[in-house]
């Protein structure tokens, strides 16, 4: 059974020689904005750049699978047991505001502790935590780090082109594919831009009910894989508040998200999809979703989410001093591609720059307890 699946080799990523240059230049937007956004925000806080607004911190439990076949019980899937989480849920627009204006891109932080080895972040190797950052499509809309300089820019200013209508929608939508002006006709960012018109009309349901993929491919020890977080079937039956009307309310994932906690516990599934073809399935390419009829996604993990109260301002003024990255992880567990390997510094300078300017400690957690008290 092992060798249908693509194992992992340094070679599966492209090398890009201007990287570093370019990286460079994102680092500095970011912390541009992030420095601007203490003013132009509208909270009083420095912002991140992406999934600004958070609609709650929970706490979970994640519980690893004992009997998973060998090639799924990699890194720190190959030790069954249970740990202490949490989980960050969010909106993947860098603005905050009135939910109609933020679009139902929505994103699932989790952290795990107790996780033992270094992980990939030099100037916090012995953490203990183990992070993903995840977001509810299996694609995403950029692919290199060369293009996420006018992807982030557009982004960050999305509000002035549609505030303009239809005119500022269509210099938004020429802007993306043309890469501002500086693409040539034949590079044109066709397929980064299908994928953000994709992901642009998810319809918007209680983020209890989305499945949650990591945004490329990762490493899953010997091989390479994509992981999904997707609701237990049974305890996505339970829900109530189902269908979200984003123009009913200016706050609407939220009350959804906590009603819910508050009359039942919830569960998720930790899913992995393991690569068997690098053409259909490839590490470089984020717009192609993987098929599931290529490798199916098996789950390796529970996440259990107990009934519990995450209102109050608390919660979330605890939430928004963590910090989540795809990096914090060990390195059987690698992000991989391009513009996975730019959330490295992006991510960490973005961090030490919010925590900076919030004058927050930013140091990592050792428990789940740390953050929210023993449970009630």
């Amino acid at each position: 059974m092992a060798a249908q699946f693509v194992r992992y080799t340094p070679d599966v990523e492209d090398d890009d020689p201007n990287f570093d240059q370019s990286l460079q230049t994102v680092i500095d937007k970011t912390e541009s904005f992030i420095a601007e956004s203490v003013q132009a925000g509208g909270t009083g806080q420095a912002l991140r750049d992406a999934h600004a607004k958070g609609y709650g911190l929970v706490r979970g439990e994640v519980e690893i699978l004992d009997g998973l076949p060998p090639e799924y019980a990699q890194g720190i899937y190959a030790t069954p047991g249970t740990h202490d989480a949490l989980i960050r849920f969010s909106n993947g627009s860098p603005h905050t505001g009135a939910d109609a204006r933020l679009g139902s891109a929505t994103g699932l932080a989790l952290k795990i502790f107790d996780i033992p080895g270094p992980t990939l972040l030099e100037d916090e190797p012995d953490t203990g935590t183990f992070d993903y950052a995840n977001i509810n499509g299996p694609i995403f809309f950029c692919n290199t780090i060369e293009h996420y300089l006018f992807i982030q820019e557009l982004f960050l200013n999305a509000p002035s082109y549609f505030s303009q209508g239809r005119p500022g929608a269509h210099r938004f939508f020429t802007d993306f594919v043309t890469g501002k002006g500086t693409l040539e006709q034949d590079s044109w960012a066709w397929d980064e831009f299908l994928a953000f018109l994709r992901l642009s009309k998810i319809l918007p349901v209680n983020v209890l009910l989305s499945s949650y993929w990591t945004m490329g491919a990762v490493r899953h020890g010997d091989y390479i894989a994509k992981v999904r977080i997707t609701p237990d079937p049974s305890a996505a039956a339970a829900v109530v508040r189902r269908d979200i009307d984003p123009a009913s309310a200016p706050e609407v994932f939220r009350p959804a998200l906590q009603a819910e906690l508050q009359e039942r516990p919830y569960a998720f599934d930790i899913q992995v999809q393991l690569c068997t073809d690098l053409e259909r399935m490839p590490v470089e390419d984020t717009t192609v979703e993987w098929p599931e009829q290529l490798s199916p996604s098996v789950t390796v993990a529970r996440l259990r989410l107990p009934q519990q109260d995450i209102s109050g301002p608390e919660n979330l003024a605890k939430m928004d001093a963590l910090s989540f990255t795809p990096w914090r992880v060990t390195a059987e567990h690698a992000p991989l591609g391009n513009i996975m390997r730019a959330r490295k510094e992006v991510y960490r300078h973005s961090s030490i720059e919010r925590h900076r300017l919030n004058d927050q400690p930013r140091t990592e957690p050792r428990s789940a307890d740390e953050v929210l008290g023993p449970p009630r």
